[in-house]
């Protein structure tokens, strides 16, 4: 029987911290019960942007939920991985029950600080809750010539300050010889960041069909700024805890359990925690047979040998692909606004700061997985979510599936981001697996 607060069974969670390592129970419960068989094909599961266990455990419960009838014959075991991250209370999660703060966004949408994501920062990033406090204060007063101070106050909150630790797995992208600096998103006049930001919005926004137009406030992108700021965060974490978590734990359970066949899902940042998993094989496992990323949080250009823009550079996870024994599927979506105009913003101002335009010249630099797919990889096959799900997937190497059929509900500013409970989308893990 399946347990209360899920729909499927037998199902496990494993919890990691931020520095990636797992509920040691947890783990050996995990490997304890998948070793004794009955099970040939786990689908492991990273949750992206999110507060809490409880919405993590709602976001598997319902995305597992029709996938028994649709492999009644096959013995799946279920995973969900719960790791530290965070999702701003004013973000509306398709389908889901609308938070009161999210209401209240709606209907008026303003940059203070409500008290659940001050609670979601304060458990985020423990130990700054003055920090927290001054960011919230400052953004309910915003007091004129005091932008500088707010973006020391982001800064300090992440802990990017100057000369304070350096950012383990952020980079998407790297060049030969070339060190990673600070994120220009860090560095920059807070001033002209958060009117980008505010710009940015209300282009969004607009092109939400909202009314009426006025001039962006600079205090209009000051949230933004402090959303992307810990978003950066959020991602450095998730390439640690694929990294030096999930993907060392995968090579446990093959040592444990080698017929049990491995498929690596991922939401967002999720994504890229499980694609960051593939660095962290040990070397001879070949137990993980799919990857599907649902609307990646991640460079469109991760997985690249080579840069378009600079033949010096190439993604962070080039060649990883072939870690898989069968294929890395990329659903994207372009109803997904935060990866397609936010995050590229965002990216460009984590990056080396050079500009690079806007719009599609903006997205084609700094594009996310989640928004048009996997870029610059050779042999990428292309399908519509439609053909995908009546043709056969191919068993290796990069496939994107345009989800925009189903991935497509979502008001500003993230869009369709979190609009991936669907059937169809279930079926495309099932394909990508091969489990029958």
């Amino acid at each position: 029987m399946a347990q209360p607060a899920m729909s499927v069974t037998p199902y496990w969670e494993l919890t990691f911290d931020a520095d990636g390592d797992v509920d040691g129970r947890e783990r050996d419960r995990l490997l304890a019960e998948v070793t004794k068989g009955g099970v040939r094909d786990l689908i492991v599961f990273a949750h992206g942007w999110n507060n809490d266990r409880s919405g993590a455990t709602a976001l598997y419960r319902r995305f597992f939920a029709p996938i028994p009838d649709l492999a009644a014959q096959a013995r799946i075991g279920y995973v969900g991985v719960i790791w530290p991250s965070m999702r701003f209370c004013d973000e509306p999660i398709p389908d889901f029950p609308k938070s009161v703060v999210a209401m209240e966004a709606e209907e008026s949408p303003a940059p203070a600080l409500d008290k659940d994501t001050r609670h979601a920062l304060l458990e985020t990033f423990p130990g700054r809750a003055t920090v927290i406090d001054q960011i919230a204060r400052m953004l309910d007063q915003r007091p004129e010539n005091e932008l500088e101070e707010f973006g020391r106050l982001v800064r300090l909150l992440v802990e990017l300050v100057p000369g304070g630790p350096q950012p383990l797995f952020a980079a998407d992208t790297l060049a030969e010889g070339v060190p990673q600096s600070e994120p220009v998103l860090f560095t920059a006049d807070t001033a002209t960041l958060c009117d980008e930001f505010a710009q940015a919005l209300a282009d969004v926004r607009s092109g939400d069909g909202a009314e009426g137009f006025s001039l962006p406030n600079p205090w209009d992108g000051a949230k933004e700024l402090l959303r992307q700021a810990t978003y950066y965060a959020m991602k450095r974490r998730a390439g640690t805890v694929g990294e030096r978590g999930l993907g060392r734990l995968v090579g446990q359970l093959a040592a444990s359990a080698p017929a049990v066949r491995v498929h690596l899902v991922g939401h967002s940042f999720g994504g890229r925690l499980v694609s960051f998993a593939l660095r962290g094989l040990p070397e001879g496992v070949h137990t993980v047979k799919s990857v599907t990323l649902l609307q990646g949080a991640f460079s469109h250009y991760a997985f690249a040998a080579r840069l378009p823009y600079d033949a010096r550079a190439g993604g962070v996870l080039q060649g990883q692909q072939n870690r898989i024994d069968g294929p890395l599927v990329c659903c994207y979506s372009h109803f997904d606004s935060a990866l397609g105009t936010i995050y590229p913003l965002a990216s460009r101002m984590a990056d080396d700061g050079e500009g690079f335009g806007v719009g599609e010249l903006l997205g084609a630099k700094w594009g996310a997985m989640g928004h048009d797919g996997v870029q610059a990889v050779p042999g990428t096959r292309a399908y519509t979510l439609a053909d995908a799900l009546t043709s056969t997937l191919p068993t290796s190497g990069c496939v994107n599936i345009d989800a925009a059929a189903v991935v497509r509900n979502g008001g500003p500013p993230s869009g369709a981001h979190s609009d991936i409970v669907h059937r169809e989308l279930a079926q495309v893990v099932l394909a990508a697996g091969r489990i029958r």
